[in-house]
């Protein structure tokens, strides 16, 4: 075996190398590794200071996806041997191959017990490293990808601030002063969606798809769509900043679109063996994203369309702005969040086509035969950059809209001092109520800043179980502890908040920051 190996090294062992020269290399690896380490603690940190619970959590995920490609490459490494050990029939071999016929050079560098079987191996040393390689630029690719189309999205989303905070202007309240009425198709949001061609439903796609690209959110959709969300969940009138609540809860949903599912692995893995000679995969693969992208931009601009018509349907005539109701029956199987989903497989497809394309760039030249014409070339870069950028500024502001829109709310509705308060109050309440049956236990579960208190209704004897309440009064006060002060009383319905005005809420629980 001792012969085996010498014939198949490529060059000197360790026993062969100067010490400095390992020492040098360790010393490298170390301290790039420590280095990179240090930036994301540096980061950590910061989104901590900042209070951005979810962007620490995304950056988790990045780390533990980081770790897995590590113990993917980790596994190549001890299995390269045996991989190679592995023979099959040279005709075998010859089957869905890139390039499609192997020059007869192909197959010097094989194993001896392959050789000597007139075989070859399954995957070949050098495969297995070059596999390798295509693993670091995935991780590279899909990381890098994911922050930028979200932060360009968020960028994208940065004049949403000015909307929201026109709505707390005199010139808004007298604007939509709910004393005024007018005809549905005299709103800004009427004249937008309401047109000859929405009325027809083979009209209605194509302009949804075509106003995708111009405007795909204006500020009459924006504040049309607060509104009704409010008036859902809220009491009328209400402080809610809704355009806090929209970058929360994409920071949640960031989370889960830079982690990488079995799922979208198992595409990944029918990407590259689609990538034989004979498929022509360069005239359909780089499409799929983009179609995907497209329909799906589509499909959130004709949610808006159709809650536009439905609203008209219903009344003409609207008293101060048009009332859109939110609802899960406009999206895809009644689940607002397969949109993400979709999303995520787009993301990474596109990242995985842009990495593919790189790898072989780099180890086999511009020209090999993985990509023999100048159309397959250009189609693979243009069409990377164009879905990212369609993403960014066009797909995820719709998204981070439209899915608010549906008949629950996220959990982003609460900020994080809320709930750690909320969290408190629920296992100090349930503790009571296994220690003490009293109809109105009264629990202290604030920091100094704030107290919150909670008091159940009693029907008959008992109160209800905790889980099974359908209402719950809630004491809220904002004064010191052993300080006396003015208490609000405000009753929450369960998955709804009507009647309930979480902004002043909120600004008690951030009131001493």
């Amino acid at each position: 075996m001792a012969g085996e190996e010498e014939t198949i090294s490529d060059g000197r062992t360790l026993e062969e190398t100067p010490t400095w020269a390992l020492a040098t290399v360790c010393f490298l690896l170390i301290f790039i590794s420590i280095l990179i380490e240090h930036l994301l603690h540096l980061l950590a940190q910061y989104f901590n200071k900042k209070r951005r619970r979810s962007l620490i959590e995304a950056l988790d995920k990045i780390k533990s996806d980081l770790m897995l490609f590590g113990f993917i490459s980790l596994l190549l490494t001890v299995s390269e041997r045996p991989i190679a050990s592995i023979c099959i029939t040279k005709s075998l071999a010859e089957t869905f191959l890139p390039c499609g016929t192997n020059d007869s050079d192909a197959y010097s560098d094989e194993e001896t017990t392959c050789l000597e079987q007139e075989k070859v191996s399954f995957l070949s040393r050098e495969g297995v490293k070059q596999l390798q390689f295509l693993i670091f630029i995935l991780a590279f690719f899909h990381s890098l990808s994911s922050v930028l189309t979200f932060s360009l999205g968020m960028a994208k989303m940065k004049s949403w601030e000015s909307w929201e905070a026109q709505t707390r202007t005199l010139e808004y309240e007298f604007t939509y002063d709910p004393r005024r009425f007018q005809f549905t198709h005299q709103t800004s949001f009427g004249r937008r969606h309401l047109r000859f061609c929405s009325e027809h439903k083979f009209l209605r796609w194509p302009a949804c798809f075509l106003q995708q690209f111009y405007k795909s959110v204006s500020r009459a959709d924006y504040l049309t769509l607060r509104h009704g969300f409010i008036m859902a969940h809220f009491a009328e009138g209400s402080n809610f900043d809704f355009q806090k609540y929209i970058k929360r809860a994409l920071e949640k949903d960031f989370k889960m679109v830079v982690g990488i599912s079995a799922w979208i692995w198992l595409f990944s893995v029918l990407f590259i063996f689609f990538n034989a000679q004979g498929f022509y995969n360069y005239l359909w693969l780089p499409f799929i994203p983009l179609v995907m992208l497209l329909v799906l931009g589509t499909k959130l601009q004709g949610i808006i369309t159709r809650m536009c018509l439905d609203s008209h349907n219903k009344s003409p005539i609207v008293r101060g702005t048009l009332l859109v109701k939110p609802s899960d029956d406009f999206f895809w199987f009644n689940r607002p969040k397969l949109v993400l989903l979709l999303i995520h497989f787009i993301l990474f497809q596109n990242s995985f086509q842009l990495s593919f394309f790189t790898w072989t760039w780099y180890k086999f030249g511009l020209r090999s035969c993985f990509h023999q014409e100048t159309e397959e070339i250009v189609i693979r870069i243009v069409l990377g950059v164009v879905v990212h950028i369609l993403c960014a500024y066009v797909t995820l502001p719709l998204y981070a809209l439209v899915t608010q829109m549906g008949s629950s709310m996220n959990k982003a509705v609460f900020t994080e001092n809320m709930v750690q308060g909320l969290k408190s109050w629920r296992a100090r309440a349930r503790k009571n109520l296994k220690t003490n049956h009293s109809a109105q236990p009264s629990i202290d579960t604030s920091p100094s800043y704030y107290t919150l208190e909670a008091s159940f209704s009693v029907y008959g004897d008992h109160p209800p179980p905790c889980d099974n309440t359908d209402y719950v009064a809630v004491e809220i006060g904002s004064e010191e502890k052993g300080s006396k002060g003015p208490v609000e009383h405000q009753e929450i319905r369960n998955n709804s908040f009507e009647g309930f005005d979480l902004s002043k809420s909120t600004k008690l629980f951030e009131e001493k920051k």
